[in-house]
């Protein structure tokens, strides 16, 4: 009898054991934590991950901090970061890394039709897909952000932790200094460019040759107008050619830098940075890159006579954001930190260092603070915008959006007109 007894405790033991190990099992499952087979410690993970805050873009600090606080928390996670300027050649080695299978655990890139290479490699998962595993990804992020930030197949991939806006930022102590009125207008706008250039100050930063596209799409929907800069025609409309004919009429004016069509974008960032030059177009994560906070203001695009567009127009969306891609989803080691990864840089405290605490915040931040004047003029400039619509490059293909890139220095020169332009641009476009 006593035997039997002990039979059925070592049996009872023994059922125990196993629902105790079951439930480790199932707990390991539910967190998808890559654990050592010794101790239950996480596994070694290699993170590797690709971003555009590399170089002297304003945000690679930032960047960087989060990346090293994420790794301090997590110290079973070593991150090996590419990231790079987001420059043309950099998104022809991204679409070349993806056809060859090459492509990174996470990485941060465009949303729009700037991905459609990318996107055909179909290596992304979608948001969906990662929330039934994980509910609180994105959890952080704003409906109407992950909306706008959805791919052109209507799918969400991405996490955004901005929403930009490009406008001409202005060093008003150089106006001031020849009691110059800012370019509100475009008889303001000549006049600067003429005494600027007249100072030898450099009116315009601008790089034709390397980053020409703040300029394309400001004077193409100065010209034309929302609706008709927002089509997608099949030859090249009247106003859009005038809009691009002003690059000819600007150089002739000496509106941009002599060496313009060989001189990169950090160097025009520097030439306005450091005084030597008086205006330059470029977006909101220009703005922490700025020395001297408190003599930078951002105006409103000047209408070109002519011109369809009403006074106050920007151009501002949503054009990036944070992905992970099927490599890292599908290797069990990988899964749980890349998950991590991206919410470590999209929740909203590093949302606000990423937007220095302005409102094109793409998650949900209590109050905006610490502006600087230079940030009070960005955000005033967002919020009197009169129309907001993306650029070009968010409704064209890639090559075409390259080869409108690539022929502004002949339009600029008069080599090439910008009717041939635009006409090679659409019918490439139509492919």
């Amino acid at each position: 009898m006593k035997q039997k007894r002990y039979g059925t405790l070592i049996l009872t033991s023994i059922l125990c054991i196993a629902l105790i190990a079951s439930r480790a099992i199932n707990q390991k499952s539910e967190h998808s934590l890559p654990t050592d087979t010794v101790g239950g410690a996480p596994s070694p993970v290699t993170l590797v991950t690709v971003s555009m805050h590399g170089g002297t873009d304003p945000n690679t600090d930032n960047y960087n901090a989060i990346n090293e606080k994420f790794m301090a928390e997590y110290d079973y996670i070593t991150i090996e970061d590419e990231s790079q300027v987001s420059d043309q050649d950099w998104k022809i080695k991204i679409a070349a890394d993806f056809a060859v299978g090459n492509e990174p655990d996470v990485i941060q890139y465009f949303t729009d039709a700037n991905a459609s290479d990318v996107l055909a490699a179909d290596k992304f998962v979608s948001i969906e897909t990662i929330k039934d595993e994980y509910p609180d990804y994105a959890k952080d992020t704003l409906p109407s952000s992950l909306e706008t930030a959805q791919n052109p197949d209507g799918i969400s991939r991405a996490v955004p932790t901005t929403v930009y806006w490009e406008g001409l930022y202005c060093n008003k102590d150089l106006f001031d200094q020849y009691n110059l009125e800012l370019p509100t207008d475009w008889d303001k706008f000549i006049k600067a460019i003429d005494i600027f250039q007249s100072h030898n100050i450099i009116p315009v930063a601008v790089s034709l040759n390397h980053v020409p596209h703040y300029w394309i799409e400001f004077l193409m929907l100065s010209s034309a107008g929302i609706d008709s800069y927002k089509s997608i025609p099949e030859t090249a409309p009247t106003e859009w050619v005038r809009g691009l004919e002003m690059f000819k009429t600007l150089r002739d004016l000496g509106a941009f830098p002599k060496d313009t069509d060989t001189i990169d974008e950090n160097y025009i960032n520097e030439l306005f940075i450091n005084k030597k030059a008086a205006m330059t177009l470029n977006g909101s994560w220009f703005l922490n890159g700025v020395t001297d906070q408190r003599n930078t203001v951002i105006c409103s695009f000047p209408v070109i006579p002519e011109g369809k567009a009403e006074p106050g127009f920007i151009v501002s969306g949503i054009s990036s954001g944070f992905y992970i891609t099927k490599k890292a989803w599908n290797d069990p080691d990988k899964r749980d930190a890349a998950v991590k990864f991206v919410m470590a840089h999209t929740c909203s405290e590093s949302v606000a260092m990423y937007c220095n605490g302005m409102d094109q915040s793409a998650a949900v931040i209590d109050q905006i603070k610490g502006l600087t004047p230079l940030g009070n003029s960005a955000l005033n400039y967002r919020k009197a915008a009169t129309g907001i619509c993306a650029p070009t490059d968010s409704r064209i293909s890639q090559e075409a959006y390259s080869t409108l890139v690539a022929g502004i220095v002949d339009v600029s020169t008069g080599i090439k007109s910008a009717e041939e332009l635009l006409n090679q641009v659409l019918k490439i476009n139509t492919k």
